[in-house]
C-alpha cells in the first residue's frame, strides 16, 4: 500500500510566486486555492473566520491565511512576502505572496529569485497598469520560466469575454517588448509559455474549480495549470559548477592523506577522471574521487551536496569554483550586471561594498550607474549616480580579487550575486550578471535560444 510520503516524494516541486498591484486580490486567490484544494487545518480556518466575524464580513476573508503580519490584517494589504507550502496528488508547491506596493518591488524580486512560475494578477476593472507592468519587467529580468496572467474580479464586469480579451492583448504587447517569445490563452500548457485565465478569486471562478460562468473560456483553471506545466528541475544539462564550500582535511590515522572539497554542486554533473580547471587560479587536475553521504559513487550532480577529491594537491580554499576543463567561465574583475537595490541606503558610484558570489565574498568598489531603468515605459534614465530602494539599473563593478561569473542568462544560479554592506553585513543589492531583457541578446536569439522558456 503506498503512503502519503511516498505519494508525496514521487510528485514534482512548483515554486512559483503571486505579483500584481495593490487590491488585486493576491492574498484572495493564495487563500482560495488553499481552501478549495484542501491544504488549511480546520483550526487555520475557525481563525480566519473569527478575525473576518470580528471585522463584520460575513463570509470568510481567506486573504488572512497568509497575511499573517498584525499590520496586514489591519490595513487590509500585503507588506512582506509570505510563504505558504502545500501538495496535491499531481504536484507539490512552494508559493510566495509578495506585496503590491511600489515600494515593496524588493519583496516580490527576493519572492521571485527562485521561482519558476509567477502568476501576475490584474483587477478586471483596471486593467494593465503601472505596477503590473513592473512585476512583468521583474520577472523578465529574473527569468522566470513561466508566467500566468490572471484577470481577476471577473465577477465585477459581468464575466465578459471582451474585457478579458482587451487586457491579454495589452499584456501580451508589453511582454513582446520585454523579449518574451511566447504566449496562450489557455489550452495546452506544453504548447504557452505565458497563459492568460479570468478569474474571480473571491468566487472561486476558475481558481480550482471550472467556471460556469464564462463558458466562452476553454482553457484550465489556475490549479490544474500549476499542476501540469512543465517543471524542468534537470540541472545536468548546465554549465557544471562547483563552489568549494569547505576544506575536509582529517589528517587521522585512518585517513592520513585525505584531501576533500566539500560543497553543493550548483549546476551540472561531475564524473570521476575528468578533468577539471579550479579558478580562479586556474590550476587544472582530474577528479579521483567522489564521496557522497558516506560512500564512493562515481558521478554527482546539481543539486546534490558532496565532497570532491582530486589527483593532485592544489591550494584550493572556500569560494574557489571547479569547473570542467574544456567548458569553464570566464575570469573577470570588472562586473557589468542589472541590479534591484533593496536596502533603505542609497548605492552610490564610488561606493565601497562586499560582493557575494556562490561561496566566495570579495572586495569591490561601485565604478559607474551607466543607467536606472523605467519600468512604466522600459526607458532609461542615464548616469543616475545612485540607486535608492526598489530601483532597477545597470551598475559595473571593480571587484579586488578575480570571479568565475556565468551570466544570468545562461545560469540563474551561478550568474547571480549580492552586494553587501561591509560595515554591518546589510544586504545592498541583488545583481544579475550580463545583459538584462532577452531583447538585448536580438530577436533571433530570444526565439532560438531553449533555455529561455519565459
Amino acid at each position: 500500500m503506498t503512503t502519503t510520503a511516498e505519494q508525496l516524494s514521487a510528485t514534482t516541486l512548483l515554486r512559483f510566486a503571486t505579483a500584481g498591484s495593490v487590491d488585486d486580490g493576491k492574498s484572495t486567490l493564495v487563500g482560495r486555492l488553499l481552501h478549495d484544494s484542501k491544504s488549511v487545518l480546520t483550526d487555520q480556518l475557525e481563525a480566519v473566520e473569527h478575525a473576518s466575524r470580528s471585522r463584520g464580513q460575513e463570509a470568510p476573508d481567506l486573504a488572512l491565511l497568509t497575511d499573517g503580519l498584525r499590520a496586514e490584517r489591519e490595513q487590509g494589504i500585503t507588506i512582506d512576502v509570505a510563504y505558504r507550502y502545500f501538495a496535491t496528488p499531481r504536484r507539490r508547491f512552494i508559493l510566495a505572496d509578495t506585496p503590491g506596493h511600489v515600494q515593496y518591488t524588493r519583496n516580490m524580486v527576493t519572492g521571485a529569485s527562485t521561482a519558476e512560475l509567477a502568476v501576475v494578477l490584474v483587477d478586471a476593472r483596471n486593467g494593465v497598469v503601472e505596477q503590473t507592468r513592473r512585476h512583468a519587467a521583474v520577472a523578465a529580468l529574473l527569468r522566470v520560466p513561466h508566467v500566468v496572467l490572471a484577470v481577476n474580479k471577473m465577477d465585477l464586469v459581468d464575466y465578459a469575454e471582451p474585457v478579458f480579451a482587451a487586457i491579454a492583448e495589452e499584456f501580451t504587447a508589453y511582454a513582446a517588448s520585454l523579449g518574451v517569445p511566447g504566449w496562450g490563452s489557455g489550452g495546452d500548457p506544453q504548447e504557452n509559455w505565458c497563459t492568460a485565465i479570468p478569474i474571480s478569486a473571491l468566487a472561486g471562478d476558475n481558481v480550482v474549480e471550472p467556471s460556469a460562468h464564462m463558458d466562452w473560456y476553454g482553457g484550465p483553471t489556475v490549479l490544474e495549470h500549476l499542476e501540469t506545466v512543465p517543471v524542468s528541475h534537470d540541472l545536468t544539462a548546465c554549465h557544471a559548477r562547483f563552489p568549494v564550500q569547505y576544506v575536509i582535511r582529517p589528517q587521522t590515522a585512518e585517513h592520513p592523506d585525505y584531501r576533500g572539497y566539500a560543497g553543493q554542486i550548483a549546476a551540472g554533473a561531475f564524473r570521476v577522471g575528468e578533468a577539471v580547471t579550479v579558478l580562479p587560479s586556474g590550476r587544472t587536475s582530474t577528479i579521483a574521487g567522489i564521496d557522497a553521504l558516506g560512500e564512493s559513487v562515481d558521478i554527482a550532480w546539481a543539486p546534490q551536496s558532496v565532497t570532491l577529491r582530486l589527483a593532485d594537491d592544489i591550494d584550493i580554499s572556500r569560494g574557489d569554483l571547479i569547473a570542467p576543463a574544456d567548458d569553464a567561465p570566464a575570469i573577470t574583475q570588472d562586473v557589468e550586471a542589472t541590479v534591484c537595490h533593496v536596502a533603505d541606503q542609497p548605492l552610490a558610484v564610488g561606493q565601497r561594498v562586499l560582493l557575494k558570489h556562490t561561496t566566495r565574498t570579495v572586495k569591490a568598489i561601485v565604478k559607474d550607474i551607466p543607467s536606472r531603468l523605467t519600468l512604466d515605459d522600459l526607458s532609461q534614465h542615464p548616469a543616475p549616480g545612485r540607486l535608492v530602494a526598489n530601483d532597477i539599473g545597470r551598475v559595473v563593478v571593480r571587484t579586488a580579487e578575480p570571479l568565475a561569473l556565468d551570466a544570468y542568462a545562461d545560469s540563474r544560479r551561478t550568474g547571480s550575486f549580492l552586494l553587501i554592506d561591509p560595515a554591518d553585513g546589510t544586504t545592498l543589492t541583488a545583481g544579475m550578471a550580463g545583459a538584462s531583457f532577452a531583447a538585448a541578446d536580438g530577436p533571433e536569439a530570444v526565439a532560438d535560444d531553449a533555455e529561455w522558456d519565459f
